[in-house]
């Protein structure tokens, strides 16, 4: 990768410069108490601004957080993000209470040397994702007045041409932090030539999510195990009833196309836990993919084909899984992807958990993070560095 990083500007120095840091700090809040629910996002940006606090860099950080509709939106405020970054980083962070507003210039200006600024939510500002080249380059404009360089450690979001991700760098000198770094250095193992046998585990709910990454990974792996909802299109399109499963019948001739291209590559469940409803107490039993009651909807893989994928990651050597095998928030459809990360974590292999649900699923499921090569920040940027697209956020960094 053709990219200056952040050894590059620190050897430069950084002392008494703004370094602009656009980071990823969109961490999942609870929606009564407004509390951080899982801070992992926060943890993996720390090496940067650690890095650069320790060099004496004034630090301004900028996220988004959430969808909101170009306004500000009191749900969507970072200001919980700020407090858990000053406990991690063990120093105040200041807060500004707008973007590019007054109080995020007298935030900036107020900063000494080592101390770190955290910016309102970029998409409080239409700017930040507007498709028009210069209402996005107007308030790039006023984002990169804060800096005298620019850091992109925000991996999950170098998919999106966005104010802070594409239109920045194109004004400051720019490196790649930490975090970007590593992520690229890993998911180009995967794009290269991969240690073999090569196992791709895919989950979530839609064929359509995921079929531009099915298309380019079925050449180049070895086994494609699929799991979570989209196993039911796949299922339907081998002849079986799905029930009320989730179910893409505009995919089901893709899906028999795709069996079609690659014979015995894609494995499927042989078994499913099927309940009466979508619910976390609705009555379940483990029945036959093959034999879903017209009645029943399928919410987690059973545990047959756990075993049968457990036994194919076995013999992996390389191993990406994106998206879990069921509806794992609920404790009776988790064992699942449960089963499938335990047995990716007792692999002899290099593994790469492909960020979104998958991520979240390790935490959530208490398992050992430490067990997995990599565990990435970027589900939609991970998948669409695999399918070889270009990446707007990378490609900025490389100009």
């Amino acid at each position: 990768m053709s990219i200056r990083n952040l050894d590059d500007l620190l050897a430069e120095g950084v002392s008494g410069r703004r370094v602009l840091v656009r980071a990823d700090l969109n961490v999942p809040l609870d929606k009564q108490t407004g509390e951080i629910t899982d801070d992992g996002r926060i943890r993996a940006v720390l090496p940067t601004l650690s890095a650069l606090v320790q060099a004496g860099a004034k630090v301004v950080v900028c996220s988004h957080l959430g969808r909101p509709k170009g306004a500000p939106d009191p749900q969507f405020s970072l200001r919980p993000v700020a407090g858990r970054l000053g406990e991690l980083l063990g120093t105040t962070v200041h807060f500004a209470e707008d973007t590019v507003g007054e109080s995020a210039r007298s935030t900036v200006d107020g900063l000494a040397d080592g101390q770190v600024a955290l910016l309102e939510n970029l998409r409080f500002n239409k700017g930040e994702t507007s498709k028009d080249d210069a209402e996005r380059g107007a308030f790039a404009d006023q984002l990169a007045a804060f800096g005298d360089a620019y850091v992109d450690d925000a991996f999950g979001a170098v998919h999106r041409k966005h104010a802070s991700v594409y239109d920045v760098p194109a004004r400051l000198p720019h490196v790649a932090g930490r975090l970007v770094l590593r992520e690229v250095e890993v998911l180009s193992k995967l794009t290269g030539n991969p240690d073999r046998p090569y196992v791709v585990v895919l989950g979530g709910s839609k064929v359509s999510d995921k079929l531009a990454v099915i298309e380019a990974l079925l050449p180049t792996v070895d086994r494609l195990l699929i799991g979570g909802g989209m196993c039911f299109t796949f299922l339907k399109a081998q002849g079986h009833e799905v029930g009320s499963s989730l179910l893409e019948e505009e995919m089901v001739e893709t899906c028999r196309n795709l069996m079609e291209r690659e014979p015995g590559k894609i494995m499927l469940p042989v078994d499913v836990v099927a309940a009466v409803a979508f619910a976390p107490d609705a009555a379940h039993d483990t029945v036959p993919a093959d034999g879903i009651p017209s009645h029943q909807v399928g919410l987690d893989i059973g545990p047959e084909t756990v075993a049968g994928f457990a036994a194919a990651l076995s013999q992996a050597k390389t191993i990406f899984w994106n998206g879990p095998m069921g509806v794992f928030e609920m404790a009776a459809f988790a064992n699942g992807t449960r089963g499938v990360a335990e047995a990716i974590t007792k692999a002899d292999a290099f593994s790469v958990v492909g960020g979104g649900d998958s991520a979240a699923a390790v935490r959530v499921l208490g398992l050992d993070e430490s067990a997995f090569g990599h565990i990435s920040t970027g589900g939609g940027a991970s998948l669409e560095y695999l399918e070889g697209k270009t990446l707007p956020g990378i490609a900025a960094l490389e100009n």
